[in-house]
């Protein structure tokens, strides 16, 4: 039996597309010093992921189920990564920030490098597959998909980058899933998805408009 994912699911996960954007900005304001660092930036910091999980489950029930196999195991790697991001910036943020640099560079250089760098080439990975199946699917406005998976870059070799490239790449994150966030909620009344193997329709209204 088919149970229709109503519209309020989407214009939930854009409300926290549109979340992670702006705690994306906070994060790149906070790290070029632009505001100070405080307690509510630190804890807030990995919102910016659990949001952006949201935001990337609604645009894969909407839309990337119809990129078939490739999507769902790029969609699955890239939920993956983000709930590791997850505990990447809790350590960064409330563990980090409270040692010495001495005791970060010996965590860094046990199991904790290995999960950080598993973790980082594990978003990458997941974001350009995600990004590719979304794409695929001639739905999603091409625009803001682009900065996503742009932005990660940087982001994900962040210990191999400038700190400047790193804001840049939040920052290009931020708008790119502000965008999408903004636009599926636009979008939200005109997508009908239901849950059943290989019954995924989208209203031509919301073709018409993938393109803006």
């Amino acid at each position: 039996m088919s149970h229709p994912v109503p519209a309020t699911f989407y214009r939930i996960g854009a409300a926290a597309g549109c979340g992670s954007a702006v705690i994306l900005l906070i994060n790149a304001a906070k790290r070029a010093e632009i505001i100070p660092t405080s307690a509510f930036t630190q804890l807030v910091a990995p919102l910016a992921q659990i949001l952006a999980l949201a935001i990337v489950t609604a645009l894969y029930l909407a839309f990337g189920r119809r990129a078939g196999a490739f999507g769902l195991v790029a969609f699955l790697l890239n939920a993956f990564s983000l709930v590791a991001l997850v505990g990447v910036e809790f350590v960064i943020n409330l563990v980090f920030a409270d040692v010495p640099v001495e005791t970060i560079d010996a965590l860094r250089a046990g199991t904790l490098g290995v999960a950080l760098t598993v973790a980082s080439v594990a978003f990458l990975l997941g974001t350009l597959g995600y990004v590719t199946a979304m794409l695929r699917t001639r739905e999603v406005p091409a625009v803001p998909l682009v900065a996503y998976a742009v932005g990660a870059v940087p982001v994900s070799l962040r210990a191999f980058v400038p700190e400047a490239a790193l804001d840049v790449g939040l920052v290009t994150i931020a708008l790119g899933v502000g965008w999408l966030g903004i636009w599926l909620f636009d979008r939200s009344s005109d997508i009908t998805t239901t849950w059943a193997n290989d019954a995924v329709t989208v209203t031509q209204a919301s073709r018409e408009r993938a393109s803006y």
